[in-house]
């Protein structure tokens, strides 16, 4: 690796943000500027839209740019904003990319493609005139369910070839090893953030990685355990411990996962309702009731930990 490069800034928490939805699935404006108000408050590492978490998948392009806009001027340079360049086509990336970097985004998340398997020399074809397109830090994001994610030749190979690769976040378990090996073979220069609603985050703090990305409605409480746990903080663990179950039941269903979250946001005053679109999980009696409870002890733990300034009931 070239030793003139700087290593990857320490991130912390970088969450996730959902889209809020009026009634009727039209976006919400005024809400997403005050889901980044709040952001900007939890003092994060920095933002990052559309994602999976902010239904992307469910929004039409013009959108997809219009709420990384929206962030990057609600913002406004308070935070730093990573904007999402998700697309199965190379060119179509690349366009979200630049898109998003006229905007004003401080970094450009591109997902590797993973809905059918491709060699590792495609995946590199695909990501090179994306990387190379774009004159401000990338973040590789890499979530394979079905198989391997990138190797750590792979990283290394990108990251000489793109010197503007500065993170790459994974989402699997047991992950340790991984994240040491990329440290050691890129010097640093490539950081890795752990993401899967920061279920992984005690263990791959101790093993070198620059952030976690979890939905927003967990921001400031993961932030704090985020420090704890670099400070090497008993207190780190208790307070994961309180929310891990929220975490854990929520990871079952991605649909469940942005349900969970928007009712979190909403019951801590952020957010109207709750609504996403459509297809989207309707839950049945029970799960809203069980979901309903862990949303109270996550408000109850903010309570009790001092989290007071950082949220407020509807």
């Amino acid at each position: 690796m070239d030793g003139s490069r700087m290593r990857a800034d320490k991130l912390g928490v970088v969450p996730v943000m959902a889209i809020p939805f009026h009634d009727d699935e039209s976006i919400d404006e005024p809400a997403l500027r005050r889901l980044v108000d709040f952001a900007v408050q939890c003092r994060v590492g920095a933002i990052c839209l559309p994602m999976y978490a902010s239904e992307f998948y469910k929004l039409s392009d013009s959108e997809r740019t219009r709420v990384v806009a929206i962030a990057v001027d609600q913002a406004a340079n308070r935070i730093k904003v990573i904007g999402n360049a998700a697309h199965g086509s190379s060119c179509m990336a690349l366009s979200f990319a630049e898109q998003n970097a006229k905007a004003g985004t401080d970094l450009i998340s591109v997902p590797v493609p993973r809905i059918f398997h491709v060699t590792d020399e495609d995946l590199f074809e695909y990501l090179l005139p994306i990387l190379k397109g774009v004159d401000v830090p990338v973040l590789l994001q890499d979530y394979n369910p079905g198989g391997p994610t990138v190797s750590v030749g792979f990283v290394k190979r990108l990251a000489l070839e793109c010197p503007n690769f500065r993170y790459l976040k994974l989402e699997e378990p047991l992950m340790a090893t991984r994240v040491n090996a990329i440290r050691e073979e890129t010097q640093d220069q490539v950081g890795v953030l752990e993401g899967w609603g920061g279920l992984y985050m005690m263990e791959l703090i101790p093993a070198g990685i620059v952030g976690s990305m979890p939905g927003l409605a967990l921001a400031d409480l993961l932030s704090r355990v985020f420090e704890l746990r670099l400070e090497g903080a008993p207190g780190a663990f208790d307070l994961f411990e309180k929310v891990l179950p929220q975490i854990v039941f929520s990871l079952q269903n991605f649909e469940l996962f942005l349900y969970c979250e928007k009712r979190l946001l909403q019951a801590r005053g952020l957010v109207a309702n709750a609504t996403c679109r459509s297809a989207r999980y309707t839950p049945d009696a029970f799960t809203m009731d069980y979901v309903d409870e862990l949303n109270k002890r996550i408000i109850e733990a903010l309570e009790t930990s001092g989290f007071e300034a950082t949220w407020k009931r509807p």
